[in-house]
């Protein structure tokens, strides 16, 4: 599996919360880092950031673009049920097909009218 693969696979299965599928896919030794968490392991991800989903109207994939090193970027817009639209940027390791680290960068809040527009 290419590694934008592993990243577009961890993020369905965030979304479709489905546990299983995202164990296979992050390493034993992975590290989450966002500005509410950082580096956290494995278990810490499962246990704070994993259950969020929920909180989500909607989320799309607005680039999704390799580097090398096993790096990915990935920008992604989300909606909350509570209202207000976002866009967070990610940078991904994917070592041996397996996510090994995540350092998330939040966005500000993003109107339609930006999307409309670029």
């Amino acid at each position: 599996m290419a590694d934008v693969d592993v990243v577009r696979a961890c993020l369905d299965s965030y979304l479709a919360q489905d546990r299983a599928a995202a164990e296979a896919l992050i390493a034993e030794d992975f590290v989450f880092t966002s500005p509410h968490d950082d580096h956290i392991d494995r278990a810490a991800f499962f246990a704070h950031c994993f259950p969020t989903a929920d909180r989500l109207r909607s989320q799309r994939t607005v680039e999704l673009v390799p580097a090398p090193g096993g790096k990915v970027f990935v920008m992604y817009e989300y909606e909350l049920k509570a209202g207000g639209r976002y866009r967070n940027v990610e940078l991904s390791t994917v070592r041996e097909g397996r996510l090994v680290e995540t350092q998330v960068f939040f966005g500000g809040r993003f109107d339609q009218e930006q999307a409309d527009v670029g």
